[in-house]
Parts: structure tokens; sequence; C-alpha cells
């Protein structure tokens, strides 16, 4: 499932290397986005190998659209849900704005 959404960049944790399950190493990172929304604005969303550069040179309070999956998995009868990012594009005032009337 592909889902995108729009929102203001608030924070970029530090990148981590970890190690999988086959023993081999990659990078994962995790930023937030504002949507604005009155109820639950932040979103948080995970960055995996060479996507962590994604965000390097988006700076905090920059609007952004982010492309990404959510996916869930069952660990000891829960399940947790985690929204990865695959493509995030800077939205900026020279984009044109889909709310204005043709004509």
């Amino acid at each position: 499932m592909t889902l995108t959404i729009k929102g203001k960049l608030t924070q970029k944790l530090t990148k981590e290397t970890v190690e999988g399950k086959n023993g081999k190493t990659y990078d994962k990172m995790t930023f937030v986005i504002d949507t604005g929304d009155q109820y639950n604005p932040n979103i948080a969303f995970g960055l995996f190998g060479d996507k962590t550069a994604l965000v390097d040179n988006i700076a905090i309070g920059q609007e952004i659209e982010v492309s990404f999956n959510l996916s869930s998995r069952e660990h000891q009868g829960k399940w947790y849900t985690q929204a990865d990012c695959w493509k995030v594009t800077k939205i900026g005032s020279e984009q044109p704005n889909d709310d204005l009337p043709f004509g």
C-alpha cells in the first residue's frame, strides 16, 4: 500500500547502524513531520539503507510531501505498524496551488 501525506519536517533523529537477522548491517533513521491536523498531527517515518539520505538536505520547518508504505507484523500476539518512507519532495511557493480555480 502506497500513501502520501504533507507536513512540516520537525525532527531528524540520529542515523543508526543496526544488524539484521542475517548478520548484515544497514543504516536506519527516523524523521517526524507535523501534518497540522487537530488530533495526532505528528507522524514518524522510517528510512532504511541508502534512503536515509532523503532528508539530509531538508531543513527543519520545511514543508514536504512524504510517499510511504504502511506495514504491520505480529510478534508474540501483539501487532506493530510501521510507516516506511521511500520518497520525500520539498514543497515550495513556486509550485502551483491546486486550490486555485481555472480560467
